[in-house]
């Protein structure tokens, strides 16, 4: 019976069905203004969460939904807040071993007046300037730096005097020494400035994580409105982001505690279904409802 079965297979329109199912989002949109804080608590009461968005399939199918006449307003009309912000708060060291650190050392800061500012919402990286002061810049500054030799708790600093990123930096010091230098009290604040040239800064181990969805998910797919450099954080404190369907529904970063429209979406099954017509060609008696058949029949259709 197997060898005749397997001449049975051709693909057509009706015939026996496998289902196989797939993770899909459905949107609703909401035209109540919100604060972002309340959209997502709105959300996860009603839905899933805020919008995620993960591909311009997406874009296309919520610029579909988009009703411009109830999301209009007079100050910034056509926005919605999706589920998408700025971990602001997720500052932690490149030197990530927790016995390390003793009872709140690793959240120890000396950040310099206003600062982190995150201007241009690009700043995750953390320097140390010649004062002992920290200041939030791009990632991408080619600075000199500050590395670690770690034995137990036990630490000594070094400079490195060659300019480089924050990432090259980080791989240099992994490589060469134990970490970029992280700083757990003000005597090693103190120890490392003496290290600092005058009026020059340093790279040290503190960074944070940038744009997350909500949800947790990984995505990394963006469509920010290139057009206006976002995100910029132009307004300062920019950390929340809304979609802005009067320009194709591109992203722009605001201020969370702005009012405005708000998509949720609930997460689902759907499922697949490939159909597949049964040729009795060699033997017509065979009956294709018996159970072993139509095992042997959805065992081939699983490997479609």
């Amino acid at each position: 019976m197997d060898a005749l079965l397997l001449l049975l297979f051709t693909v057509a329109a009706s015939g026996l069905c496998a289902e196989s199912p797939q993770v899909k989002r459905r949107y609703f949109f909401n035209y109540d203004h919100k604060t972002r804080d309340e959209a997502r608590a709105f959300c996860r009461d009603k839905h899933t969460d805020l919008a995620t968005i993960t591909s311009m399939e997406d874009v296309d199918t919520l610029r579909g939904m988009a009703d411009l006449s109830q999301m209009w307003q007079i100050v910034d009309g056509n926005r919605a807040w999706i589920g998408l912000y700025d971990d602001v708060d997720s500052w932690s060291w490149s030197l990530s071993d927790p016995s390390f650190y003793d009872d709140g050392e690793a959240e120890f800061r000396q950040w310099a007046g206003g600062m982190p500012d995150n201007i241009g919402s690009r700043e995750h990286c953390t320097t140390m300037y010649f004062d002992g002061l920290w200041n939030d810049v791009h990632c991408m500054d080619n600075l000199k730096s500050v590395c670690c030799d770690a034995t137990g708790p036990n630490v000594t600093f070094v400079l490195i005097s060659t300019d480089m990123s924050w990432t090259e930096a980080q791989s240099y010091c992994r490589e060469h020494h134990t970490d970029l230098a992280s700083v757990r009290n003000l005597d090693e604040n103190q120890k490392i400035k003496e290290l600092i040239p005058f009026l020059q800064a340093v790279w040290i181990g503190l960074s944070r994580e940038t744009w997350k969805w909500l949800d947790g998910s990984n995505s990394s797919f963006r469509y920010w409105n290139l057009g206006f450099s976002d995100p910029n954080n132009l307004f300062s404190k920019e950390a929340c982001v809304s979609a802005d369907f009067g320009n194709f529904g591109k992203w722009e970063d605001w201020p969370c505690g702005y009012k405005r429209s708000y998509i949720c979406y609930t997460a689902g099954i759907t499922q697949q279904v490939i159909r597949v017509s049964v040729q009795k060609k060699k033997n017509p008696s065979v009956d294709l409802n018996h159970s072993a058949v139509m095992e042997h029949i959805l065992q081939q259709v699983n490997h479609v």
